[in-house]
């Protein structure tokens, strides 16, 4: 069966007319979805998340190892327990998570002089290392895009705000 060029005109013509009705190539309505607190942070968590990752590439680190690698700094000798439930981190993940860590020479799990049954969490000197040049560079680099981008009052509000809802909700 053929089809003749008109047919095909007629259909691309259609499709045409039916694509830009639907809006192609243009933004989705959010609707309600825009309007929930939910969804915008998540949303902001995600650019900030890509952010930092292109911040310390060099270095290798998630967010969720820095934030280790931070608490270990001010807090030497702590439990794996106390760091991952500081940082609401599931057990297994944490523990894959100190495995990639340590692998990198960046900490090191030891016995518990207390008990035996944990282990407190060290950072090693490549790990200060690591930390020390990561900081610079979420510094000069990440936290100076954001309050750039936010000021220093809201940035302040913000953080009090977000503060508040992890603590009391």
């Amino acid at each position: 069966m053929t089809v003749s060029k008109t047919a095909v005109a007629d259909r691309d013509k259609t499709r045409k007319e039916t694509d830009e009705q639907a809006g192609e190539g243009a933004a989705l309505q959010l609707g309600e979805l825009s309007e929930l607190l939910g969804y915008s942070l998540k949303r902001a968590q995600l650019k900030i998340f890509e952010d930092f990752l292109r911040c310390v590439a060099p270095l290798q680190l998630t967010p969720a190892q820095f934030s280790v690698l931070l608490l270990l700094e001010k807090n030497p000798g702590r439990n794996q327990t106390e760091i991952a439930n500081t940082l609401g981190i599931l057990r297994p993940n944490f523990v894959a998570m100190l495995d990639t860590l340590e692998t990198r020479d960046l900490c090191s799990r030891m016995r518990s002089a207390n008990d035996r049954r944990s282990h407190v969490l060290m950072l090693t000197d490549k790990g200060r290392a690591v930390l020390a040049r990561a900081k610079k560079l979420v510094a000069t680099k990440h936290e100076a895009r954001l309050n750039a981008l936010l000021g220093p009052a809201n940035r302040a509000a913000l953080l009090a705000m977000l503060t508040r809802i992890a603590a009391e909700f």
